[in-house]
């Protein structure tokens, strides 16, 4: 996670959720009639959701994990002028970004951990991005460059900036290695370009998409624990189906995207598009099935946006509301699940937050 990158050219913030449409290209491939999130239900002809509102499906099917080849995975080098600290300096956690650059050099800035040229001035402070870096934003390119180069400039400094596998880093490495390649998606024949396309990708990413961006997200960890808190991507408990240690599931992540296999890839990207498993009625009990497992007091996450969560767009029959309205993140299931996608795509806030919460 060290390697470092430029920073991709800076893009104008494009439209929010609320006001976006589907690009012509999109209905170019693919067998989908609207523009979904994966998981989610395609209406009938007679139905219409309001304008600006995707709904999402909380049930998708689980698909057991195969058997993994072990693959080592080489740590990552420390920062050459990396200097021993008393102890680890302050954590932070980062929503989702998806492509918003701009927004994501202010929300860094604004919490004195890159300075005004962009360049990490957090000293020890320990950063963790939760995954979901492209797709929907204009600038996904340039988001990972930034995370890249900020993890080599945090390591030097004697800190140290991370990030996790979300659900669109597998739905842009299918893209870019499946292509049009058909996968059995539990409903029928689908492909990841065709899923890419209808989730925001973005062709701009996929013309400056090279082999270390590919290698970099590959690489990425699903879960760790950090001061208690146990960070993943999805607010799902299908990670129990990978392992029942972090690093079994780490390694099981890696290995299926190491075999490259279509099937197997797409089983993994529908598992991380998971969603809802903490908001409801049993909600705590899911977070505890987590912290058992793995550990840790509380569990961080992105993927769902906090509108959705509080219900401030729109409901599940498709009703339409005032807007979003995102302060900062949003705890929830009697206190043990901390939301962290600020819902900048649908003109929330990208959050950047340092734990524990002073709430």
């Amino acid at each position: 996670m060290t390697q470092g990158a430029g920073q991709g050219p800076e893009a104008e913030r494009t439209a929010t959720l609320r006001d976006f449409r589907v690009p012509a290209y999109v209905h170019e491939t693919g067998p989908y009639g609207s523009s979904v999130h994966p998981g989610d239900v395609v209406p009938a002809a007679d139905e219409a959701y309001p304008e600006g509102y995707t709904p999402t499906q909380r049930d998708l099917p689980v698909i057991n994990r195969g058997d993994t080849v072990q693959v080592p995975v080489e740590p990552a080098p420390a920062g050459p002028a990396a200097q021993p600290a008393a102890g680890p300096g302050p954590l932070y956690v980062v929503g989702d970004v998806h492509g918003y650059l701009d927004e994501l050099t202010a929300a860094l800035q604004e919490q004195g951990l890159i300075d005004t040229s962009g360049q990490w001035c957090a000293g020890t402070t320990r950063l963790w991005f939760l995954g979901d870096f492209t797709d929907r934003g204009p600038d996904g390119i340039g988001v990972i460059d930034l995370v890249m180069r900020l993890s080599a400039e945090a390591a030097a400094a004697g800190g140290y900036c991370k990030a996790l596998m979300g659900n669109h880093e597998l739905l842009l490495l299918g893209a870019k290695r499946f292509g049009d390649t058909p996968v059995n998606s539990g409903a029928g024949t689908a492909t990841f370009q065709a899923a890419w396309l209808l989730n925001g990708g973005q062709k701009t990413d996929m013309d400056r998409l090279q082999d270390h961006h590919l290698q970099w997200m590959a690489r990425l960890d699903a879960v760790e624990l950090v001061d208690g808190y146990l960070l993943v991507h999805s607010d799902t408990t299908a990670y129990l189906d990978y392992g029942d240690s972090i690093e079994a599931v780490n390694d099981t992540v890696r290995e299926a995207l190491t075999r490259n296999d279509a099937d197997e890839v797409w089983d993994l990207f529908r598992k991380f598009t998971k969603r809802f498993s903490f908001r409801d009625e049993g909600g705590a009990e899911a977070v505890r099935s987590l912290l058992d497992t793995y550990g840790g007091i509380r569990v961080v996450h992105g993927h769902s946006p906090i509108p959705y969560l509080l219900g401030e767009v729109g409901s599940e029959e498709g009703e339409e509301s005032t807007g979003p309205v995102v302060e900062g993140p949003h705890v929830y299931a009697d206190g043990l699940a901390i939301a962290m996608d600020g819902g900048v795509t649908m003109a929330g806030k990208l959050l950047v937050r340092q734990l524990p919460l002073d709430i």
